[in-house]
């Protein structure tokens, strides 16, 4: 079977004359519609850039536990820092993983001057003292995926009709991103590297590394197929705030990680572009024919789709960190019935 993740250069996103090349657009509407993935090259790093963060992410897995621990997510109300492997859950099950969750540096507002419980999910991030280079590094790689997500949620409103700053206003004056340093490592017995989900922004930007094992399900035939490592450059990927906003023609697609075989590790950086947490996604005005295609948004009892990107948000990480969740915020789950 040819490869069915199609590859897609940014550097031929626009003309000479500034707008986006037609042929650019049919392929990424293609890809998502049909795939809900695609890899993307040429999007403006730095020479080096790729390899240097990705050497950095190596150094800091192999700080002593105790340095990785000082970052421990679960002081965090935030949901802010270092995960232990096995401490992520994911379809229900640990993943054979740990990573280091950043977003947004913010203060933190007190609880009685939130508008809306979301709220907790900004405050300040925790970045390893043993490693100081970490941090510019990261900060520097989280503004270029911006500079990129802004460039293709455009693309994306032009490929479906839409004048190409109809997602702006959703974006505007603070998108709450958030970002992830992540190793997985194999063990006898492990279910999953990371268990089958969508992810629950707008769009995802991933670097993987060579070893392989991300596998997304086709949304056709729900095929599970591999999406292989192309060195430096991003896995796009579908999130649930973009599948609300075009009802579902954009579909967040369902993708997991194998686990690595025992002894073997995998590395991974992602980026997840999502836009402010009291920002509401309704769906577009698609033209006929792509409305045609709309099938509404996929949702189950234990995973209802929400417009407000910040109470979907908060829903997915009560969800995946149920121990910081249950710490902090014990009677804000009772009350959500999370």
């Amino acid at each position: 079977m040819a490869d069915p993740i199609p590859v897609l250069s940014l550097a031929g996103a626009r003309g000479a004359d500034g707008r986006f090349d037609p042929a650019f657009l049919d392929g990424l509407r293609g890809a998502l519609h049909e795939v809900g993935f695609a890899q993307l090259t040429d999007y403006g790093s730095a020479p080096g850039q790729v390899e240097d963060l990705t050497a950095l992410c190596d150094r800091f897995f192999a700080l002593p536990a105790a340095d990785r621990l000082a970052l421990d997510n679960r002081r965090s109300p935030h949901f802010r820092g270092y995960t232990r492997l096995g401490h992520e859950i994911t379809a229900g099950h640990p993943d054979a993983r740990e990573q280091l969750d950043f977003a947004p540096e913010q203060a933190p507002r007190p609880a009685g001057s939130w508008d809306a419980p979301f709220r907790l999910l900004e405050g300040p991030n925790q970045w390893p003292a043993a490693l100081p280079e970490l941090r510019p590094a990261v900060l520097a790689w989280t503004d270029l995926l911006g500079r990129v997500g802004t460039e293709l949620t455009r693309a994306i409103a032009a490929c479906l009709g839409l004048a190409e700053d109809h997602f702006d206003p959703q974006f505007r004056g603070g998108p709450h991103w958030f970002g992830k340093i992540i190793r997985y490592v194999g063990a006898h017995g492990d279910r999953q590297g990371v268990g089958p989900h969508a992810d629950w922004g707008f769009l995802t930007l991933l670097l993987q590394d060579t070893t392989g094992g991300l596998q997304a399900r086709l949304p056709r035939t729900h095929e599970w197929v591999d999406v292989p490592p192309l060195p430096g450059a991003l896995v796009v990927n579908i999130g649930e705030m973009l599948e609300v906003a075009t009802h579902g023609y954009l579909a967040a697609t369902v993708h997991r990680v194998l686990p690595c075989p025992p002894g073997g590790t995998r590395q991974s950086v992602g980026f997840f572009w999502s836009p402010r947490l009291d920002a509401t996604l309704e769906p577009v005005p698609l033209p006929p024919e792509l409305a045609a295609e709309a099938p509404g948004v996929t949702e189950s009892e234990h995973n209802a789709l929400l417009p407000r990107f910040g109470d979907n948000a908060l829903k997915g990480w009560f969800r995946s960190h149920p121990e910081v969740a249950a710490r902090h915020h014990a009677e804000l789950m009772e009350e959500l019935g999370r």
